[in-house]
C-alpha cells in the first residue's frame, strides 16, 4: 500500500496533553510473567537464511540509507534477523511501547478518557496524547522498567520527555508485539483484543509499510526527518500480518532516506521479500527450546 495525502507531524512533542492531564491515574506496578513455559521455537536453516540475506542485501546496495528487520511466525515458530546490531530511532513506533507499559499497568481496567488518549495515539498517530501517556507510565524511566521486566534488552527510551528518541533493534519490536498479543502473555484477553483493534484501524494515509506484505494487518508507523542525520528520514513499520496461514510478526527499521516516500518504499519491499521467504518455505526448520 502507498502514501496518500499523509500530512506530517512538525514535532514528536507538544508541552500541551491529548486532554486535562489530572484526569488521567497512574496505573498501578504489574506482575509480570513469561508466556507459558518452555517454548519450542526454530530458526530458518542456513541455506534458506543465507538465501534470504543475500536477496536482502541486493535490494539494499540499490537503496539509500540503512534498515534492518526481524521477524517472527509464530505458525512454525521461525525467526529471523537481518542486519540489526545498531539501533534505530523508533519515532512513532515507541508508541506501541508505551501502549504496552499503559495497558500493563491498567489489567483491563482502562477509563473512556484512557481510551481515548490510547485510541487517538494509535489510530491517529497523536503525539499530545503520547506524551501524556509517556508522562503517566513514568517517563524514561517507566518504560525502561518495564521493558528490562519484560527481556526487552536492547530498547533505550527518549531522554526526558523525547519518547520518539527512543531507540531499538527490530527483534526487541517484534519481542514487544509478542508481549501485546501472546494468549500466555500477562495481558487480560481483553487489553490484547483492543490493542490489535486499534493497530487493525490506523488512518487509512498512515496504513503503509509491512501491510505492503499483504494479508489481514495490524500495525503502527513511524516517520521522522532527523537533524541528527541532517533531515534524513526515518521510516519504521511493525505489526501483525496474517498472510496464507501464517501468523506473522514483524519489525522493519529503517534511516537515512532521502525522502518519505523512499522510505517508505524500502520498508515495503523488504516486508514483501522477508514474509514470502517465511510463507512459501516448505524446509524443515532446526528446533530449539527456549526457557
Amino acid at each position: 500500500m502507498r502514501v496518500r495525502g499523509i500530512s506530517l507531524v512538525g514535532a514528536l512533542l507538544a508541552v500541551a496533553g491529548c486532554a486535562n492531564p489530572s484526569t488521567v491515574v497512574p496505573p498501578q506496578a504489574a506482575a509480570i510473567g513469561r508466556p507459558g513455559g518452555v517454548v519450542v521455537e526454530s530458526v530458518l536453516p542456513v541455506a534458506a537464511r543465507h538465501a534470504l540475506d543475500r536477496t536482502l542485501d541486493r535490494y539494499l546496495r540499490q537503496r539509500p540509507g540503512r534498515a534492518a528487520l526481524a521477524v517472527y511466525d509464530r505458525t512454525t515458530g521461525a525467526r529471523y534477523s537481518y542486519r540489526e546490531r545498531t539501533p534505530f530511532v523508533l519515532a512513532s513506533v515507541a508508541k506501541v511501547d508505551i501502549l504496552l507499559a499503559f495497558l500493563l499497568g491498567k489489567q483491563g481496567e482502562l477509563s473512556a478518557y484512557e481510551r481515548t488518549l490510547t485510541s487517538k495515539m494509535i489510530r491517529e498517530s497523536d503525539n499530545d496524547c503520547a506524551h501524556e501517556l509517556y508522562l503517566t507510565i513514568g517517563g524514561q524511566k517507566g518504560l525502561t522498567r518495564v521493558l528490562r521486566r519484560l527481556g526487552v534488552e536492547h530498547t533505550w527510551p527518549g531522554p526526558g520527555l523525547y519518547w520518539g528518541t527512543t531507540r531499538s533493534r527490530p527483534s526487541d519490536q517484534v519481542k514487544v508485539l509478542e508481549w501485546l498479543t501472546d494468549p500466555e502473555g500477562p495481558l487480560p484477553a481483553s487489553d490484547r483484543r483492543y490493542a490489535l483493534k486499534l493497530m487493525s484501524s490506523v488512518e487509512p494515509s498512515q496504513a503503509w509499510g509491512v501491510s505492503a506484505a499483504g494479508g489481514d494487518v495490524a500495525l503502527k508507523n513511524g516517520w521522522l526527518p532527523v537533524d541528527a542525520h541532517d533531515g534524513l528520514w526515518t521510516i519504521n513499520s511493525v505489526g501483525r500480518l496474517g498472510v496464507d496461514g501464517h501468523d506473522l510478526l514483524i519489525a522493519v527499521l529503517s534511516e537515512r532516506s532521502p525522502t518519505m516516500e523512499t522510505g517508505i518504499a524500502t520498508v515495503e519491499r523488504l516486508a514483501e521479500l522477508a514474509v514470502d521467504e517465511l510463507t512459501r518455505s516448505r524446509a524443515t526448520f532446526t528446533a530449539a527450546q527456549v526457557f
